[in-house]
C-alpha cells in the first residue's frame, strides 16, 4: 500500500551528489516530510557546493550535519529530536568540531528551545533563509550561535540550480510555489512556510530544459498548492502599483503553466502535486487530456467526507463539491486516478462524520492515499480553539477502519488493470526480486516486471497479468 499513517517510523534520505575536487569540507544533510522538504535540501546543497562543501553519506565524516524537518504532526517532530540525539552523541564522542543544523519547519516553530533553552544545535535556519547560509556559517565559525527564520513574501529560489537528489537521473522535483494562503485551522504551513508567491514561469521552464538536457525522463512540478500558481506579466502582485496595473497585465495561471511545460518538453513525463478542491479547475482537466505526456494521476486532499468537520477545518469545499470535481474530472479524463489525504479523529469528530469519510471514500474508491491521525500543532488555529478531545484508542479504531477500506479500493483499482497494457517508465531494480524492473505507470501505479533488454530511464509497455493492492505485474510486450 502507498499510504502513510502516523504511526510509521518516518526515515530520513541523505543526500549525497557528486563532489566538487576543490571542494574539502563535508557536508551531512537528513530530510523530513514532504516533498518540498527534499526539494529544499537540493537547494541548501546547491549553495553549500559554492561554500567548500561536499556531501557524503557517513555521518561521522561530516563538518557540518543538516536535518530539513517536518513539523506538520507531533511524530515527525519526535523522529528529528531523536536524529538529533544521535547527531549531538556522535559529535561527543567522535566528532567535536561537527556543526549541527535544523532547517525548515520546525526550525522556525522551535528556534528559541534548539539553540537557548535546550541547546542542541549550532545553527537554525527557516525555509526562507537559506541564500544566508554562508553568513551564518561564518557566524557558527566564529563560535556563535546563528539564526534566521524570517519569511519572505518574495523568495521562491528561482535562481538557484538545484542538485538532484533521486540520483538515478529520471524523476526530479521542480518548485513552482512556495507557501499558501489557505488557513487550513489544522496546518503550521502558512505559519513555517509563510505566504504563497509563485516563482517565474521563465526560471521554471529553464529549469525543465536543463533536466531535459541531463537525461531526465520525468518532472513533478511541486507546491503546497500548486493549482494556485499565478504569476503576472510583469512579475508578483507586490509589482503593481494598483489593482488597475494588475487587471492589465497578464497572468498565466496553473492551466496554462502545464501546457507551457508539456508543450516546452514533450518526451517528459510531466505530474504535479498537491492539490486543492478549491482551487483545482475544469481547465486543468482539459489541459491534462489535451497533453498526453501530463500523466493521468491528480493528487486531491478530501480530509473529512463530513461537511461539518470540513466547515471546522476551513476547508473551502464541501463533501458533494468534492464529488462533483471528481466526476467531472473522470467526464474529461476517464482514465485519471485520485489519491487522497485524510485526517481522522479531528476534535469533535463523531461517527457519524467518520462514517461520512468511509462514506466519500467508497463512492470515489482512491487509488491510494495517506491517512493520519490528527496531531495538535502549537501556533494553528485548531489548537487555539478546539480541545484535542477524541482518544488516542478511538483515532486507532477509526484510522485502521480508513486504512483497510482504502486497502479494498487500492485492490479493486489495480483489479482493473489485469490483461490491460499499460505504459511504464522504468526507476530501478525491484527491492523484492533483483530480476526485476520496478516503475510507474501514469496512475501512479508501481508496475514490477522481469527484466530484458531494457534499462532504468526506458518507456516500455507493460501487460499486466495480475496485482496485489499496490503493485501491477506484468510482462513487457513490443
Amino acid at each position: 500500500m502507498q499510504e502513510k499513517v502516523i504511526d510509521e517510523k518516518q526515515q530520513g534520505t541523505a543526500l549525497e551528489i557528486a563532489g566538487r575536487d576543490t571542494n574539502t569540507k563535508k557536508l551531512f544533510i537528513e530530510s523530513y516530510g514532504c516533498a518540498m522538504n527534499f526539494s529544499d535540501s537540493e537547494i541548501v546543497a546547491s549553495i553549500l557546493a559554492n561554500q567548500g562543501y561536499n556531501t557524503t553519506q557517513k555521518l561521522e565524516d561530516a563538518d557540518l550535519v543538516l536535518v530539513n524537518t517536518c513539523s506538520i504532526r507531533d511524530k515527525a517532530e519526535q523522529t528529528v529530536r531523536k536524529r538529533l540525539e544521535k547527531y549531538n552523541a556522535i559529535k561527543r564522542d567522535h566528532n567535536p568540531t561537527m556543526k549541527v543544523g535544523v532547517l525548515g519547519c520546525m526550525a522556525e516553530r522551535l528556534k528559541e528551545k534548539f539553540l537557548d533553552e535546550e541547546k542542541i544545535v549550532d545553527m537554525v535556519v527557516g525555509p526562507d533563509a537559506y541564500k544566508d547560509l554562508p553568513n551564518l556559517l561564518a557566524e557558527v565559525e566564529a563560535g556563535n550561535d546563528a539564526v534566521n527564520v524570517i519569511l519572505s513574501k518574495e523568495e521562491t529560489y528561482g535562481d538557484i540550480a538545484p542538485v538532484r537528489l533521486n540520483s538515478n537521473g529520471i524523476n526530479a522535483l521542480v518548485s513552482i510555489t512556495r507557501g499558501c494562503d489557505n488557513m487550513c485551522t489544522f496546518c503550521v504551513v502558512p505559519f513555517t512556510r509563510g505566504r504563497e508567491r509563485s516563482r517565474d514561469p521563465q526560471s521554471i521552464l529553464e529549469e525543465i530544459d536543463q533536466l531535459a538536457t541531463q537525461g531526465y525522463k520525468e518532472v513533478t512540478l511541486l507546491g503546497q498548492n500548486v493549482d494556485s500558481f499565478l504569476w503576472y506579466g510583469g512579475g508578483l502582485k507586490k509589482d503593481f502599483k494598483n489593482a488597475s496595473e494588475i487587471e492589465k497585465a497578464t497572468a498565466i495561471d496553473f492551466s496554462q503553466l502545464l501546457a507551457m511545460v508539456a508543450e516546452a518538453q514533450p518526451t517528459m513525463r510531466i505530474r504535479f502535486s498537491t492539490s486543492n478542491p478549491q482551487d483545482m479547475t475544469e481547465e486543468v482537466f482539459h489541459v491534462m487530456a489535451k497533453y498526453k505526456n501530463i500523466c493521468n494521476h491528480v493528487h486531491l486532499p478530501f480530509q473529512s467526507g463530513s461537511d461539518r468537520m470540513l466547515k471546522e477545518m476551513n476547508r473551502q469545499h464541501t463533501a458533494s463539491e468534492y464529488i462533483a470535481l471528481v466526476n467531472r474530472m473522470w467526464e474529461i479524463l476517464p482514465n485519471c486516478s485520485i489519491s487522497q489525504d485524510i485526517i481522522v479523529g479531528f476534535p469533535g469528530e463523531t461517527e457519524q462524520d467518520h462514517q461520512d469519510t468511509l462514506s466519500l471514500m467508497d463512492q470515489v474508491k482512491f487509488v491510494f492515499g495517506y491517512m493520519y491521525k490528527y496531531s495538535e500543532r502549537p501556533g494553528t488555529m485548531a489548537a487555539r480553539k478546539f480541545e484535542d478531545n477524541i482518544s488516542e484508542e478511538t483515532k486507532k479504531r477509526r484510522l485502521t477502519e480508513i486504512v483497510d477500506r482504502q486497502r479494498s479500493h487500492a485492490a479493486y483499482r489495480t483489479q482493473q488493470f489485469i490483461g490491460k497494457t499499460t505504459e511504464v517508465l522504468i526507476e530501478k531494480e525491484s527491492k523484492k526480486d533483483p530480476n526485476q524492473w520496478s516503475g510507474r505507470n501514469e496512475q501512479s501505479l508501481v508496475v514490477v516486471f522481469p527484466k530484458g533488454n531494457h534499462k532504468p530511464g526506458d518507456f516500455v509497455n507493460v501487460k499486466i497479468h495480475d496485482c496485489t493492492s499496490a503493485t501491477l505485474i506484468g510482462t513487457t510486450v513490443a
